[in-house]
């Protein structure tokens, strides 16, 4: 059979949540299936390291789609052309566009529809894009792939999908996730938090991700405990808004809360299993990878208890509000002051993180895909 996959996020260096799910997997499933051709079809020229086999075909197509017109042309028009001329019998797309004008079989991988909730948390043409093509993406699937069962109950009611239409597939971790000496956590916290523990925050700097309320909740949790902890934002500036901007300016500690900008991903091992914990809150999510992070790397995790964050925490970490700064900074302090409470947090993600793996998000993936194939 012959695949063509929708690749243009697998960028060398620059693989952040879907392309990591892209690199994973496709890696996988190109070597466990030499019986079928795959065609990888990039935007742009490509890392060598991105043809995972013998049976992986590149194709670099143009012009790069980076923006709402682009998408329309590059989806609808290269993408069509291709599969029509490569005789394509199914088309792979793992961030969820599709080609609307093609007759060939389509597999979607929709992480979430954030933007369907908060849509004035993006550019407004790209928010216009994405809620008038994506529930026709979803219908036009032949099957849809999503990461959690929040993400599958959510798009079924919002698009009107019957649920047996859509596949679970959880995300895995990266193997270099793992747990670090002492001598390796001193070395970060000299290089980046001057020496002192750190609470860490890792992900895009966006509304969706409620650092807003993060910033107040740290700030809340200084004053009340006067622990020496810092605050680390790893990760890229997307989208600041007035109210991320004013909560920072107005936090009494906003100098000890430390932006580390986007890390390469062999630092952001060290720097998450080096952290004194996690807390990630945002108010919406598809799944969740930092959790899963920082359970691999025995650091105690706090998380919101709304969307698909709990499903993936289990009971291996502490769930709060992320509407309720006050309930995030209780969580902090409750950390800080109970160890206890922060060994049983970490020894529950010891158990929790081996219900997911890319072996097995591999496998599933392929499993849809098969799905489609076969009918």
């Amino acid at each position: 059979m012959k695949i063509v996959v929708n690749t243009r996020l697998l960028q060398h260096n620059k693989l952040e949540g879907i392309g990591r799910f892209m690199f994973e997997t496709l890696s996988r499933i190109t070597s466990n299936h030499p019986e079928h051709h795959f065609y990888f079809i990039f935007d742009r020229p490509f890392h060598e390291s991105f043809i995972f086999s013998d049976n992986v075909t590149p194709i670099i197509a143009g012009p790069p789609a980076r923006h709402p017109f682009l998408f329309v042309y590059w989806f609808e028009f290269v993408i069509c052309d291709l599969l029509n001329r490569l005789k394509a019998d199914l088309f792979l797309s793992c961030d969820g566009y599709l080609s609307l004008r093609s007759s060939v079989k389509q597999v979607a991988v929709i992480h979430d529809i954030n933007f369907h909730h908060f849509p004035n948390d993006l550019p407004w043409l790209v928010e216009k894009y994405y809620n008038y093509y994506f529930p026709r993406f979803a219908r036009k699937a032949n099957r849809i792939v999503t990461v959690s069962e929040f993400s599958k109950n959510d798009i079924a009611k919002s698009y009107n999908i019957e649920p047996s239409h859509i596949d679970v597939v959880y995300n895995g971790c990266s193997a270099g996730f793992r747990p670090v000496d002492t001598t390796v956590k001193n070395k970060v916290m000299n290089e980046r938090s001057l020496g002192m523990p750190y609470f860490l925050y890792v992900g895009s700097i966006h509304p969706r991700k409620n650092l807003q309320r993060l910033f107040k909740a740290y700030d809340s949790f200084k004053k009340k405990s006067k622990a020496p902890h810092k605050l680390l934002i790893a990760g890229q500036a997307y989208f600041w808004n007035r109210e991320m901007k004013k909560s920072l300016n107005d936090c009494e500690y906003k100098d000890e809360i430390i932006f580390l900008g986007r890390v390469e991903e062999k630092e952001l091992h060290k720097i998450t299993a080096s952290a004194f914990a996690l807390v990630y809150v945002p108010v919406f999510e598809g799944f969740g990878i930092p959790v899963l992070e920082a359970m691999n790397c025995d650091v105690p995790v706090i998380t919101s208890n709304l969307s698909s964050l709990p499903e993936v925490a289990g009971n291996a970490a502490l769930l709060s509000n992320p509407l309720d700064e006050q309930d995030i900074a209780q969580a902090m302090i409750n950390l800080y002051e109970n160890k206890a409470l922060a060994a049983d947090i970490v020894k529950k993600g010891q158990e929790q993180r081996e219900k997911f793996s890319w072996d097995k998000t591999a496998e599933l993936l392929w499993n849809s895909c098969d799905k489609v194939l076969k009918v």
